[in-house]
């Protein structure tokens, strides 16, 4: 079940820097019709907004909020895909004194934020024909990481949750793709020290498009992601 995103309405959290502001710049390039840019402060969006004009429209959205969940929801009442791509990272080996706080900080946003989104967006997905759901996941959800350990378990978690997601949603008509890259160039790399490995976020954002129009639920949009999605291949298919 293929999703073109020409012509659609999409949401995209965490829309106003990286990998977010990315997909936006993809989806616009690929026809979409508009795009709601949930984020925690709508100005942060105003340059996607100079940049493309009525197609942009900055909404408030903090996933550790659900009020706002759902306020988002009157709004973009007309959303055909919704982009789960905002989310948090902690540098927290099992042993760190915060290992336990920052697992809840992650968890909090990474998972609970995923769940609310599906929940306040599933009936807005299917009232309007179905649609698509992506979530971000990280190469961090299929192998762990000892120096960014809680992070990789809050997304293990949020990888099980889209597997989930998948079969449920599939009833109603609405596609789940999983999008799992390995260190982009953004802020959370950054600051993560991970500088020397990073590929460009187009990797992902063009990735998402192709891998919506094809029906594919995973996507291992750069070098890393594709090394570790090739190993886990033959596992995810049986």
């Amino acid at each position: 079940m293929g999703f073109d995103v020409n012509g659609k309405t999409a949401l995209v959290t965490g829309a106003n820097r990286g990998i977010g502001k990315e997909i936006v710049e993809s989806l616009v390039a690929h026809g979409a019709a508009k795009i709601y840019s949930a984020v925690r402060d709508p100005a942060s969006a105003q340059p996607l907004v100079e940049a493309h004009g009525e197609k942009i429209v900055p909404i408030p959205l903090d996933l550790t909020k659900p009020e706002t969940i759902t306020a988002a929801t009157q709004t973009a009442n007309d959303v055909d895909l919704v982009v789960s791509n905002a989310g948090v990272l902690k540098t927290a080996s099992p042993l760190a004194e915060d290992a336990i706080d920052a697992l809840g900080f992650e968890i909090e946003v990474n998972v609970y934020g995923l769940i609310r989104m599906a929940q306040a967006f599933a009936p807005v997905l299917k009232s309007n024909g179905g649609g698509a759901l992506v979530q971000l996941n990280s190469v961090a959800s299929l192998k762990a990481f000892p120096d960014f350990a809680t992070y990789c378990a809050s997304k293990a978690a949020a990888y099980s949750i889209t597997q989930s997601l998948s079969d449920k949603l599939d009833e109603q008509g609405t596609h789940v793709l999983s999008v799992h890259p390995g260190p982009i160039a953004t802020d959370m790399a950054h600051d993560a020290g991970l500088d020397d490995m990073v590929e460009p976020p187009s990797l992902v954002s063009e990735g998402i498009v192709d891998a919506l129009k094809a029906g594919e639920f995973h996507l291992f949009p750069d070098s890393m992601a594709k090394q570790i999605g090739a190993a886990y291949a033959s596992f995810a298919e049986n």
